[in-house]
Order: C-alpha cells, then sequence, then structure tokens
C-alpha cells in the first residue's frame, strides 16, 4: 500500500491519500484527544503528541500539527500509523460510537433557517454540495452549513480549512462572491 502526502493551503496540515475509501459518507473533524476517542485511528495519530487535529474525508485523511512541530519527523509517523490501519482494515471508529457521521459539536450550533427561505437555502446548499464542497475537500477540508438568516450564510471551516489563514479570504472573497452571485438574497458569508 501506498499512501499520497499533498500539501494543504494551511501549512499546519498534510493531506494524507491511502487510496481507498476513508469515510463511506459525511466527514469527521476531531479537534482534540477527547473527540479522538471514538476512533482507534484518531486516538493513535493524537498519541503522537504533536498532533492538534485529524479530520476524515471520503479519500483522505488530514493531520494538522501544533505549533512548533516538525512535520519532516512527524509525517513518518503519521505514515506508519495510517500503513498499519488501513492493512490491518482495522474500523474506523469504536463499535459504541456509532457511523462517525460528522455531528456538530455544541459550539457548531446551527444558527436555525426560516422556513419562509426554504427556497433560498436549497439553493445554497445545492451550491455548497456541488461547487463549494469539493474544492474545500481538494484542500483536505469541508465546509459546512450552520443556517441562512436575513440574508445571512453561516458556514463552518472543517478539517485543513479550519484554522488555515487563508479561510477567512476563502469564505469572504470565494465562497461569498459565488453564492451571491448565483443567490441574490445572500448578502454576507460569515464564519459561523
Amino acid at each position: 500500500m501506498f499512501i499520497e502526502t499533498e500539501t494543504t493551503p494551511n501549512p499546519a496540515t498534510l493531506k494524507f491519500l491511502p487510496g481507498q475509501e476513508v469515510m463511506p459518507s459525511g466527514t469527521r473533524d476531531f479537534r482534540d484527544e477527547t473527540e479522538a476517542a471514538a476512533s482507534p485511528l484518531a486516538e493513535a495519530l493524537f498519541s503522537l503528541g504533536d498532533v492538534t487535529g485529524v479530520f476524515f474525508g471520503f479519500n483522505f485523511v488530514s493531520v494538522t500539527a501544533g505549533e512548533g512541530a516538525d512535520w519532516s519527523a512527524l509525517k513518518p509517523q503519521v505514515v506508519a500509523i495510517l500503513l498499519d490501519h488501513f492493512v490491518s482494515q482495522a474500523p474506523l471508529f469504536h463499535a459504541a460510537s456509532g457511523n462517525g457521521i460528522a455531528v456538530p459539536a455544541e459550539e457548531d450550533a446551527d444558527y436555525g433557517d426560516d422556513p419562509a427561505d426554504a427556497d433560498v437555502v436549497a439553493q445554497i446548499k445545492e451550491l455548497l454540495e456541488t461547487r463549494i464542497r469539493p474544492a474545500v475537500a481538494n484542500d483536505g477540508g469541508d465546509i459546512a452549513y450552520r443556517g441562512f438568516r436575513e440574508g445571512v450564510v453561516y458556514l463552518s471551516m472543517q478539517g485543513a480549512c479550519s484554522g488555515c489563514p487563508s479561510s477567512t479570504a476563502t469564505l469572504k472573497h470565494g465562497i461569498e462572491s459565488l453564492l451571491k452571485h448565483y443567490v441574490p438574497e445572500v448578502s454576507e458569508v460569515r464564519a459561523a
């Protein structure tokens, strides 16, 4: 088995591609060791000490290193853990933790939608699914819809995109421009 590695716009995060499906549906973002307890793979990665974030996408794992971590030393350790996991065909999640589909953390609670905006929300979600999420996944992350209120779309960045120096520019100049172009009711995009 060969695991490819790609850089991401976030210098603290690398994207690892095992050449097979990681998550059959949804995504999962682990921000600390407590959250990682749901997954043997995430636990093993956090046990390295320098890992501060793990993100599972459809066919990749993004790993974020803490400030001052040396990727030249950490990368081979991450690859070894990923190889062990995928070669052994170990489960991605502990049986008691469910299927692992992304569940918003309490601080990521939905902002809610006005039922009168159902058509606008459907257009926004369609654009997110077809245009935005695939592009963000290429960078080792994901974006989650949180709500639409009074012209403002609330989105949450995950994986490599969370904490990325260019995430604000991505939201404001890329995603906001695209949504405003196709959905005139959108006046602004904010990080949730």
